[in-house]
This record gives C-alpha cells, structure tokens and sequence, in this order.
C-alpha cells in the first residue's frame, strides 16, 4: 500500500500541508517498518520465490491494525470510522466476488507479465485462493483487474485502500493544525 501512503503525501503536499511533521511522532514508525517488510517481500516475489506469499495474508489485518496508532495519536477518529466503513464495503465486495468463484479470487494480470512480477504457472504453483481469471470467472467487475505491474486490485482491494488514504492525509492535516496551534506533542 505503498501507493497510497504516497498519493496520501502527494495530496496534502498538494493542499499545502507540511508532511514531514508526521515523522516528528512515533506513530508513522510501525507503519514505516511494514512497508520496509513488504518491500522487502515484493522483491522476494519478483525474484521468484513465492514463500512469502502467505505471509502478505496473514500480515494484512495487522498491518491494517497498525494504522490505529496514527488514529489514536492524531484523535482522528471521524476518519476512522469513515475509512473503517470503506474497508468493510472493500472486503464485503471481495468476498461476493470469491463466494461467486467457488471460494477462490480470479486475477486478470496485464501489466504484472510484462515486469515480471507474474506468469501463467505461478497460479499453479502458490496454493492460496487466487487463481487466473477465465471466460467462467463470474462478476468479473469483482476480481482482481487493476493491475500495477506489482499487484493487481480489485475495486474491494481500492475500497480498503480508501482507509489507509483517509488516516495518512488526515495525520498529515491534524499534525499541521496542531503545529499552527503551538501545540506540537510527540
């Protein structure tokens, strides 16, 4: 979700935001060392070893998790729940689309083929409920299409990014109007 830490930096900067003033508080840092996990996991994918694929899945409820620090330190808990409404809609969508599957998750890659992040034999090689779209895949709309060239989304996937979006910018925001304030607590 790297992407969307950044687009959340892009925005504010954009708005007029100073955004180092959320590195100023430890509560950006456990997110930092996620994204550093899941860099670090992507390259591990990229070069072919799929082991850690079933880390990326148990890991994504923690890493979710973790962005309560920034809710808590910020108070920004109207964004929360807005964000956390967005990520119950993403995961109800992902789960119409694998209940519409036979219990798996059709992929359509495009971009990923060309970085190589993915291949047609990768789908029978990780074991987990993704599988390669087809002309069978039911609710296509559903399934994972958008791709990044490093992953590929489905609109679910973007809905759950809403949140991750809503809590960095509003972060950014509350620490600048906390500044302006004079009131700058780590």
């Amino acid at each position: 979700m790297l992407e969307t830490i950044l687009i959340a930096f892009l925005v504010a900067k954009l708005k007029g935001y100073d955004i180092k003033l959320i590195f100023k508080s430890w509560a950006i840092y456990p997110i930092i060392v996620m994204e550093i996990i899941n860099c670090i996991v992507q390259v591990m994918i990229f070069s072919g070893n799929y082991s850690a694929v079933s880390y990326l899945a148990m890991s994504k409820s923690f890493y979710l998790a973790i962005y309560l620090c920034l809710v808590y330190k910020y108070e920004i808990y109207s964004s929360a729940i807005i964000g956390s409404a967005f990520m119950i809609g993403g995961g109800l969508l992902n789960d119409l689309a694998i209940k519409a599957n036979n219990g798996f998750m059709p992929v359509y890659p495009t971009l990923s083929y060309l970085t190589g992040y993915t291949n047609s034999e990768m789908f029978n090689t990780i074991q987990d409920i993704h599988i390669l779209g087809n002309s069978e895949t039911n609710l296509k709309i559903l399934t994972d299409f958008i791709d990044l060239g490093y992953s590929v989304l489905s609109i679910g996937d973007v809905f759950i990014r809403v949140f991750v979006f809503l809590i960095v910018y509003n972060a950014i925001k509350k620490a600048n109007a906390l500044t302006a304030g004079g009131k700058i607590t780590c």
